[in-house]
């Protein structure tokens, strides 16, 4: 294999130890900067007193990622495409988390200045992906060894699907203390096992995550003292989605990312279900989690039962490689 266990161990302590040692810096510096968190009165009650926790702490899971990652990327520059689309839609989390926070205004990045903006980094993902390697955009169809679904001309349009698809649902599932953190550190863990049985060298780049997040969950965890924001978990997102293409196995994160799937279809069928019976709800609250709230769950009960979930898709997707 190309990276020893020994220096990816140290990827995931090194990753680790960044990103726990910057919390009780970054976090008063966040408060200070009044990077308070607004809930919404139309949310969960027991939100509320979560008014003015700081966010935009998705800064600590890129600190622990990228430095580590560039410490490998002369002996392993596959990790590239996976920091600059962890990286890209980072920024663009950033700039709609600075805007609501730091300039007050609500809203954010419009709906359409924020999805222009994801395009763009997908569109030159796919464009790297392309012309500058040799990984077909067809996508090996889980469970069946060799066999792969080629689209043609539509494996291009499934790409953007699939990506912007991953990180907007990451970005839905980051609703309560530790969801997202916990579902993707998973989800990192099943990458570095294939990247290290497929030697394709992005393995660093998935350790380095696993500790980012492990650091992370110290400060993230129930009772929250930083939540990642749009830095993070859209950041995850890009994360995830490019290491379902770098491995070639895109069609994975349907089962890896079940929980994510699941978030994002409950909000969509809450809003064809709301205007389909004049005004009914489906779920009493969407995302998902939500409903579970609501209907008498506690956070780390959820977080608990998606992180077990999350844990099994994985072992199912290990016995379709």
């Amino acid at each position: 294999m190309r990276e020893t266990i020994v220096s990816l161990v140290w990827a995931v302590l090194g990753a680790f130890l960044i990103t726990a040692a910057g919390g009780p810096f970054i976090i008063p510096f966040l408060k200070r900067l009044k990077c308070g968190q607004t809930v919404r009165d139309d949310g969960p009650a027991t939100h509320l007193k979560k008014d003015g926790t700081p966010t935009m702490g998705g800064i600590l899971i890129l600190a622990g990622t990228v430095l580590v990652s560039l410490y490998f990327v002369n002996d392993d520059p596959e990790i590239m495409p996976v920091l600059f689309m962890t990286v890209g839609f980072g920024m663009v989390g950033f700039i709609d988390d600075y805007i609501k926070v730091v300039c007050r205004r609500s809203m954010g990045l419009r709906a359409w200045q924020k999805l222009a903006l994801q395009m763009l980094v997908t569109g030159i993902f796919a464009y790297y992906l392309t012309h500058y390697t040799d990984i077909p955009l067809a996508m090996e169809l889980p469970g069946f060894n060799g066999v792969w679904l080629d689209l043609g001309g539509w494996n291009l349009f499934i790409l953007f699907f699939i990506v912007l698809g991953t990180v907007n649902g990451i970005n839905l599932t980051d609703g309560l203390d530790g969801l997202a953190g916990s579902v993707t550190v998973i989800v990192a863990v099943f990458f570095t096992v294939a990247a290290i049985g497929r030697q394709s060298g992005i393995a660093p780049a998935t350790c380095a995550v696993v500790g980012a997040l492990m650091g992370f969950l110290l400060f993230n965890a129930h009772p929250a003292a930083v939540f990642m924001g749009d830095t993070g978990s859209l950041a995850l997102g890009g994360f995830v989605a490019a290491c379902g293409y770098l491995l070639r196995m895109p069609l994975y994160i349907a089962i890896v990312g079940l929980v994510y799937l699941v978030e994002t279809g409950s909000v969509i069928l809450q809003v064809l279900y709301f205007k389909a019976s004049g005004g009914k709800r489906l779920f009493k609250m969407a995302p998902l989690h939500h409903h579970f709230e609501l209907s008498g769950w506690s956070e780390t009960a959820i977080v608990a039962l998606f992180t077990i979930l999350t844990a099994i898709m994985c072992l199912v997707a290990l016995l379709c490689l």
